[in-house]
């Protein structure tokens, strides 16, 4: 499966609520509604401190953020794209970071000295990146040198990790991808592994699966999975020389949740209806899906859309909500029955940010988030590999 322009293909979407009828006028409560601010005069402060800040303080918000705190960003985007924009903005001199803490870091590398992230949320962090520690790369790569396979393996890690891992990334020969070009990084990777080359990939093996097998045509039985918790990775010696691909067991918390089953109960339910999901998703689930695609695909597929078509869209909450809410011409049902928010992500509140912002106004730079230079010099190494195959 590819991943289509959303231009030349009919898209709809669709937003099932949690305990309500699928079936009903739209106006009912999407599911999972978060709670207004306990504090009503929060926005003012938010507002009063962000006018004084004026043009020193630059605001990113993950599209996956509440809509409270998106309702002050600057700029909106999946994790690359705002590290972008900060390095983009070299006149800010703080840029605060409404995401998890791998998106900070991504920011720190990419942005100058002079400039400071701050992450409202130290919490905020991202279990997918956690699954995969730099000593626990560090020991993986020693099981690969062990299995003479080392030398033709080229790591590639998703965006979606660890400043450490990055640098090991860097440090290798690899490179970072996003979920909109993992394709063209894993393509790159073999081409610099060669023709018996193999490629790492970290720390998601559902997107690592997905685009070995659906974009490259790469066999699902040469992708094999690599558990950390288990001694050589759970694999011998033959099954890492036999691998094209090799996949870290790692997984998103958010999109790991959608099942073959709930496609199949929205197709019931809902006539002609369409399935857009993340490449996050089962490798099982992107198969049944109509269309995949990263975080920004999705958003341009909606914008897309013709009025009165139908879709289930299988990602984080938060952003389904707000594509329902903003064209409320097309039915928009989130693709599982519960509710699906990304719980680090939501960390993020806007008591937080009016914390952040009424420190920096007064001249104190609360949760700072600096990047070791070395690791950092290694992680940019990656991540300019990546600017160069964009």
């Amino acid at each position: 499966m590819t991943f289509t322009e959303p231009a030349q293909t009919p898209l709809a979407l669709l937003l099932l609520g949690h305990g309500t009828d699928p079936d009903s006028e739209r106006g009912v409560d999407c599911p999972g509604v978060l709670p207004a601010a306990s504090d009503p005069h929060l926005v003012e402060r938010a507002a009063a401190a962000k006018a004084a800040l004026g043009e020193r303080v630059f605001i990113l918000g993950h599209h996956y953020q509440r809509d409270e705190v998106i309702q002050f960003a600057d700029v909106t985007g999946d994790s690359f794209k705002l590290a972008r924009d900060a390095a983009a903005r070299p006149d800010a001199e703080f840029i605060v970071f409404c995401g998890v803490h791998f998106m900070a870091e991504s920011a720190d590398i990419l942005t100058g000295g002079h400039q400071a992230v701050v992450l409202p949320d130290l919490a905020a962090g991202c279990s997918m990146a956690d699954m995969a520690s730099h000593q626990q790369v560090v020991e993986a790569w020693d099981v690969l040198i062990d299995a003479g396979v080392a030398d033709r393996t080229i790591p590639v890690t998703y965006m979606n990790s660890t400043a450490a891992i990055k640098g090991f990334t860097g440090a290798h020969g690899g490179t970072v991808c996003t979920s909109s070009n993992a394709e063209r990084a894993m393509r790159w990777a073999f081409e610099q592994a060669g023709p018996d080359g193999k490629v790492l990939f970290l720390p998601d093996q559902h997107l690592g699966r997905n685009t070995a097998v659906l974009d490259l045509g790469i066999a699902l039985d040469e992708c094999v999975v690599f558990n950390p918790l288990r001694p050589d990775g759970g694999l011998t010696r033959q099954q890492l020389q036999d691998a094209r691909v090799i996949l870290w067991r790692g997984h998103c918390s958010v999109h790991g949740r959608f099942s073959v089953q709930n496609v199949d109960d929205v197709r019931a339910r809902i006539p002609e209806v369409n399935i857009l999901v993340h490449p996050e998703c089962q490798h099982e689930v992107v198969l049944k899906a109509d269309l995949v695609g990263s975080t920004e695909y999705i958003i341009r597929a909606i914008e897309a859309a013709p009025a009165g078509s139908s879709w289930a869209v299988g990602t984080e909450l938060n952003l389904v909500r707000r594509l329902a809410d903003r064209y409320p011409d097309k039915r928009i049902v989130f693709l599982e029955k519960h509710v699906c928010y990304c719980s680090t992500m939501n960390r993020i509140d806007l008591p937080h940010l009016v914390r952040s912002l009424e420190s920096l106004a007064s001249g104190d730079v609360v949760n700072r988030i600096v990047v070791d230079p070395t690791v950092a010099a290694n992680a940019r190494l990656a991540l300019d590999r990546m600017l160069a195959l964009t």
